[in-house]
């Protein structure tokens, strides 16, 4: 089924790894903000925790974003969710979602973003896109089957992770569930001592883009410059 779009090469230099553990420390702090923040209550929380630690997020960084996040600290969050939709180019749809402290700053970016794209209105391409939640964990134990899994956990639907997402020696799996059966989704497995990485709502294609080579680059590229804006938190893609 897919998920997010994800950029193959994000950590490849200090500065761009330097934005991409300023997105795992917003995360923390928005899922501290709106949910519990002790992260065994809080299942979004939880997995950015996690997803932080793996990518060595600092332990200080983590639990100042946690305070923060939750109000314990002078400084408030004050981060917006903003969404916008539009095409690739290709006409690949696409929807992104921006977590900003100056919504209009961030929407002038977009547009300057988007010279190589079309960007759309809000509802504009999101009737080609289904809501899910969408859990990613990983076990220790590689001979468990991840379709008995899901079905035990409530989940509709599963494929495994991209092998650079597992650590060596373990299995991992994405499962899909109705947006009601998220928390109870991510419990089981967490009770059943999987790693949660992910824990959240995404937006599924319904069909999925195939591209030749040359213009699946081409896409590639204008996703990767969109996602290394500092606002970018999620990018949902149709490209198979």
């Amino acid at each position: 089924m897919g998920a997010q779009w994800k950029h193959a090469g994000r950590v490849e230099n200090a500065a761009k790894r330097g934005a991409v553990l300023g997105k795992f420390v917003k995360e923390i702090m928005v899922a501290a903000k709106i949910g519990d923040p002790n992260p065994e209550n809080n299942s979004r929380l939880r997995a950015a925790v996690e997803a932080a630690r793996r990518s060595s997020v600092p332990r200080d960084t983590i639990e100042r974003a946690i305070k923060k996040g939750s109000g314990q600290l002078d400084e408030q969050v004050t981060f917006e969710m903003i969404t916008y939709e539009g095409f690739a180019p290709h006409h690949v749809p696409l929807i992104i979602e921006c977590l900003t402290e100056n919504k209009n700053r961030t929407a002038a970016d977009m547009r300057v973003l988007f010279r190589k794209g079309q960007l759309g209105s809000i509802g504009s391409v999101g009737w080609m896109f289904e809501r899910w939640g969408v859990v990613e964990a990983t076990h220790t134990d590689k001979s468990l089957d991840a379709e008995s899994v899901a079905i035990e956990a409530g989940a509709q639907n599963v494929e495994p992770l991209e092998a650079k997402d597992v650590p060596a020696g373990q299995v991992g799996a994405r499962f899909f569930c109705e947006t009601t059966d998220l928390d109870s989704v991510s419990k089981f497995l967490s009770k059943n001592k999987w790693t949660i990485t992910l824990s959240e709502m995404n937006y599924i294609a319904k069909n999925a883009v195939e591209l030749p080579e040359g213009q699946r680059k081409e896409v590639e590229e204008f996703l990767g410059a969109i996602d290394d804006h500092d606002d970018v938190h999620r990018i949902y893609t149709a490209i198979k």
